[in-house]
């Protein structure tokens, strides 16, 4: 166990991360308690116009049921917070944020909120959020509902009865494996989490989940995103729909995109041994250019990778090597996910 933004979290459990990791990508399929994780619930007749002017992405492209990776940015256009965006109604919307960020990303959105019919609540104290993620994800939890989850789409979601209450179950998660989130109401939580274990899940703690997570590529907020970042550097336009009109950033991010970002996201798949570790300085040509983001020494993939982010003018060389304690260990970059991704699309 470990503290993490106020909370008691499990790093691993008994067997250790490797064989949670294995678990999830196995075929098998894993549990995990992120409940740390916020959410916020919008609601109100101006909830679209308000979530088009607070986030990144076309929240009017949505239907309900259906979900959207999006972004909070500041007035510089660098990241406040990534977030998914749930709608459940027309006037209605759940997000979920990242947990270091909740106080901070609830002031922003009240604040924001001000010059609209809308209401903004934290529901995080009252939500519990757990992840049932690989192969079996589905077929366990099928076990536990009537509900049919063979039509729950990708970044889609359905409002499902569990032990009293209802649930958000939404097919999505962090791993590059099928698999559901489920937002339930904390009296529900623990009968969930036994049935689901009974079910033939494995407990999975933190360094397992980063493990997967970075595996695909997946930006961590604090890592590969913080408020030092825009879009453009993290690779993350594709969730900022500038056309879409004004929003909080917008001008910034466009002016950023124009003169071209001093330092790009990329992916480094190293050729030598050794494993890429956070802040590790990044060369090319034997001159530093940038550091290591968030790396691990990959069971599937058979070496080490890494995510890093490096000067603009260098971002498409073919001679990287990571510093790894003084020697320069080899690396190719690659896009990511850095194996294969078993998401159902």
């Amino acid at each position: 166990m470990a503290p993490f933004a106020g909370f008691e979290m499990p790093v691993q459990y008994a067997d250790g991360a490797l064989k949670e990791y294995q678990a999830v990508r196995d075929g098998k399929a894993g549990i995990f308690d992120i409940s740390h994780m916020g959410q916020v619930r919008v609601s109100g007749p101006d909830a679209l116009a308000f979530l088009q002017h607070v986030t990144t992405n076309d929240v009017s492209k949505l239907v309900d049921g259906q979900a959207q990776y999006s972004a909070l940015l500041n007035d510089s256009g660098t990241f406040i917070d990534d977030i998914t965006a749930y709608r459940l109604l027309e006037s209605e919307y759940y997000l979920c944020i990242n947990a270091a960020n909740r106080h901070k990303d609830v002031a922003h959105l009240q604040a924001e909120a001000a010059g609209f019919s809308v209401t903004v609540e934290d529901e995080s104290d009252a939500t519990t959020l757990l992840a049932l993620q690989g192969g079996e994800a589905q077929t366990i939890l099928q076990e536990t509902t009537s509900a049919n989850l063979e039509n729950i789409g990708y970044y889609r979601f359905k409002q499902v009865e569990f032990c009293g209450g209802t649930a958000i179950v939404s097919r999505t998660g962090y791993t590059g494996e099928d698999g559901f989130e489920l937002y339930l109401p904390n009296s529900a939580a623990t009968q969930v989490w036994q049935m689901l274990l009974d079910g033939g899940a494995v407990p999975i703690g933190l360094a397992a989940r980063d493990m997967l997570r970075t595996e695909m590529g997946y930006a961590l907020y604090g890592h590969e995103i913080s408020d030092q970042v825009t879009p453009a550097e993290a690779g993350l336009m594709w969730i900022t729909k500038l056309g879409k009109g004004e929003f909080i950033g917008r001008e910034a991010v466009l002016a950023r995109k124009k003169s071209g970002p001093a330092r790009r996201l990329i992916g480094l798949r190293l050729t030598g041994r050794g494993i890429p570790r956070e802040h590790y300085p990044v060369v090319c040509d034997s001159k530093p250019v940038g550091e290591i983001t968030s790396g691990m020494y990959s069971p599937l993939a058979g070496c080490g990778v890494g995510l890093a982010y490096v000067g603009t003018d260098v971002a498409d060389s073919e001679n990287f090597a990571v510093d790894i304690r003084g020697k320069h260990i080899a690396a190719e970059r690659v896009k990511p996910p850095f194996v294969r991704s078993n998401v159902r699309r």
